[in-house]
């Protein structure tokens, strides 16, 4: 396999292994989506059991949904120092241990420290590095790629939700939780194999005395060494936060920020909203069904869509469409009564949503590029957390004092509508001005530094702005009087006398 990550030139693999890492990224996602929210069909007996209220036992999904989320700069720091597969192996651990340990819990505080913190701290090493791993394996396949493995989060959560009623009702919370415990553990076999992608051949270099002792975990990661400077060893930056200067991170950022305020709140008030307005139990919950069935579909084909060779270079512009039909499909389902209008709201949410969840990654990896996409991966998720703990609880409070799910709908589906509106004005204005500068780019070292194999098929889904200086790419100046840094020398066809 040798010790190093994909080179220049030769491009992810695009199959052959990658179809096992895809596989082992669709249970990943399944599990850190599915699982906080399957956790809830305990929640009965755990009142009982505790004496305590519905909002202080949900706090133990809320607190695992904030460690998935809030994470993700840990998660990419420990990816860049060791490595996709050793932090999936820890999380593994760890999340069965969280759900392990709560089975012994006496009090609330137990649960929130073992199934809020440690499960969820354990999804959160096995969810980043999954994606940071698919897309080193993918390139060409990527935007189907993506969606498959997000197809996971719609299929787990219709699985682990009966399945956890089965346990409850045979052995109780105590045994339902041991049980899901020992489930967790496939995240261990899903990190697994997590192998590095093979390269075209060992890579040169200039001189053993300046390798970093961690050069090889950081290829593994996919991960670029800064230079050195003259005398000195290379340094890695552990998390690049230098991308936020970036144009198209930015765009994002606040895109996805906007878009987490109000894209899981009609889900959530959905069953209550249907009881409300007359409609049976058993037909109110049939709704989140309907839902996730057609989220299942909708993920994997909006990924195959994403793959077309005319619509991927504007994957940003399908992505901001994908959040205008969410927003608009809230609404226009406002004053929706009848079950029939909300079934039918239900099949054009869980499309929309669908698109959303397959698309969100994509733009996110042709904005940043594979190797700055372990860091900008983690800052946004770390967004999206706060904007997870604003949305959800300020609505409940709004229907608790308004009385009134209508207004719900509508600031919902206007958060989401202006995400994809602001997406696609400014990706437009973005593209506008990278092109009119780009022809005076070049020496000076202007040019972005993404990879060349993306260069001509995902520069335009979001421009990358000139790096910054003490990016993991920028180039470096040389000090008058220092020695400049030697360039980086890539792999030669042919035999190399200083290959080792």
């Amino acid at each position: 396999m040798g010790a190093g990550g994909p080179r220049r030139g030769a491009g992810p693999p695009d199959g052959g292994w990658g179809w096992a890492v895809l596989g082992a990224c669709f249970v990943v996602t399944g599990f850190a989506y599915g699982f906080p929210k399957a956790v809830s069909v305990f929640f009965r007996a755990l009142m009982r059991d505790f004496g305590a209220g519905y909002s202080d036992t949900a706090w133990v999904s809320s607190i695992m949904l904030a460690m998935l989320y809030g994470t993700g700069p840990v998660s990419s720091i420990l990816v860049t120092r060791f490595g996709c597969r050793p932090v999936m192996l820890v999380g593994g651990l760890l999340a069965s241990a969280g759900m392990v340990l709560a089975s012994f819990a006496t009090r609330l505080l137990e649960l929130y420290l073992t199934a809020g913190v440690l499960t969820g701290l354990g999804l959160a090493l096995n969810f980043q590095p999954s994606l940071i791993m698919l897309g080193l394996y993918f390139e060409r396949r990527r935007p189907l790629a993506n969606g498959l493995a997000a197809a996971g989060s719609p299929v787990f959560l219709s699985a682990l939700s009966p399945l956890g009623q089965q346990l409850l009702e045979r052995f109780g919370w105590r045994g339902g939780f041991l049980l899901l415990g020992g489930l967790l553990l496939h995240c261990c076999a899903c990190g697994a194999v997590m192998r590095p992608p093979p390269g075209p051949g060992p890579r040169p270099r200039r001189d053993s005395a300046d390798d970093a002792p961690g050069e090889a975990e950081a290829q593994r990661a996919g991960l670029r060494l800064r230079e050195a400077p003259p005398g000195g060893r290379p340094r890695r930056r552990l998390l690049d936060v230098a991308v936020c200067a970036d144009r198209a991170f930015g765009v994002y950022a606040v895109t996805k920020f906007l878009m987490a305020l109000g894209l899981f709140v009609p889900a959530i008030l959905l069953v209550n909203y249907a009881k409300d307005a007359g409609v049976p139990d058993a037909d109110a919950a049939f709704l989140l069904s309907i839902v996730g069935f057609v989220d299942i579909v909708a993920r994997p084909a909006c990924g195959a869509l994403a793959g077309l060779a005319r619509l991927r270079p504007r994957v940003a512009y399908l992505f901001s469409l994908a959040l205008m039909a969410n927003g608009l499909t809230d609404l226009s389902s406002a004053r929706a009564r009848s079950y029939g209008a909300l079934v039918a709201f239900c099949v054009a949410f869980g499309l929309s949503y669908g698109m959303v969840g397959a698309l969100q990654f994509e733009v996110l990896m042709a904005a940043v590029g594979s190797h700055r996409f372990p860091s900008a991966l983690g800052l946004v998720l770390l967004l999206e957390a706060v904007a997870v703990l604003i949305g959800p609880p300020s609505a409940g409070r709004l229907v608790d004092a308004l009385k009134n799910y209508e207004i719900i709908f509508y600031l919902a589906g206007s958060e989401v509508a202006l995400a994809g509106v602001f997406m696609a004005v400014a990706t437009n204005c973005c593209l506008r001005r990278s092109r009119d500068t780009r022809p005076g780019q070049g020496a000076e070292g202007g040019a972005s530094d993404t990879e060349d194999a993306e260069a001509e098929g995902d520069s335009e889904a979001l421009p990358t702005a000139a790096e910054p200086p003490g990016s993991l790419e920028a180039r470096e100046v040389p000090t008058p009087g220092a020695r400049p840094a030697e360039p980086e020398v890539e792999a030669e066809p042919g035999p190399d006398p200083k290959s080792v």
